[in-house]
């Protein structure tokens, strides 16, 4: 346990998330947590039956990210399987709603709230039931994956008006940003007149993975990153 680096990652069901999952499964003396929905469906079969390195071994948690409580539940989980601290933290859980495609003029301030909560208020109490673990780590990382639609700065070239609850949300995040292969990024992707995100999962984890083994507080912390292509984006 001392010599293993554990981490966390929130969203593992499909997506990114799961590639996150598959990805760090294959470093020898990695304990990946993952946090799901629901530890009874279907998916996590498939997740428990993914190749391991030595050493290594896969925790689900159950983690709905619009609750407020699931984390520290969580956490209680953690201990008792005998896990005393985390060394990074992957914040990919999100969503944008059932219906995000809704202009800014008549998108309903419940659907803001819902969207908000989910990517934004999710991580924020996440943070506040982990922050514990990671103080305890020698070398704590936390990476949020966000949205180009978060950015204020490029709202228009990422024409990010077409999902405002979505956007608003990303924008709280403010934190790591890459447009990929999954349901959510196939979607805008069509609504901006492309066949598929240009970018596909494994492409996006091992760009984002690379920027995290090779990050600092001095060249990383606190920046908008476009890991696909390498520059800082305007908050």
């Amino acid at each position: 346990m001392a010599d293993s680096t554990v981490v966390l990652i929130t969203g593992v069901s499909r997506g990114i998330g799961r590639t996150f999952v598959e990805t760090y499964l294959l470093r020898p003396n990695h304990i990946v947590i993952g946090s799901v929905r629901d530890k009874t469906a279907p998916y996590v079969q498939e997740l428990e039956s993914l190749s391991v390195a030595k050493g290594s071994r896969l925790v689900l948690i159950k983690i709905e990210s619009a609750s407020f409580t699931d984390p520290a539940e969580a956490i209680k989980d953690l201990e008792a399987d005998g896990i005393d601290h985390i060394d990074m933290v992957i914040a990919n859980a999100g969503g944008s709603g059932e219906k995000p495609f809704i202009p800014l003029d008549i998108v309903g301030a419940d659907n803001v709230t819902d969207v908000f909560n989910v990517n934004t208020l999710g991580p924020l109490v996440l943070h506040q039931a982990i922050l514990p673990f990671l103080q305890k780590s020698k070398a704590p990382k936390w990476v949020s994956v966000t949205s180009a639609a978060g950015s204020i700065g490029k709202l228009d070239a990422f024409q990010a008006h077409v999902v405002p609850a979505y956007g608003i949300a990303k924008a709280g995040l403010n934190w790591m940003t890459v447009l990929v292969q999954t349901d959510p990024g196939n979607s805008a992707a069509k609504a901006m007149g492309l066949e598929q995100a240009p970018t596909t999962k494994q492409q996006s984890i091992d760009a984002i993975i690379s920027l995290i083994d090779n990050a600092t507080r001095e060249k990383t912390s606190g920046k908008f990153h476009d890991v696909i292509g390498g520059t800082e984006i305007p908050w």
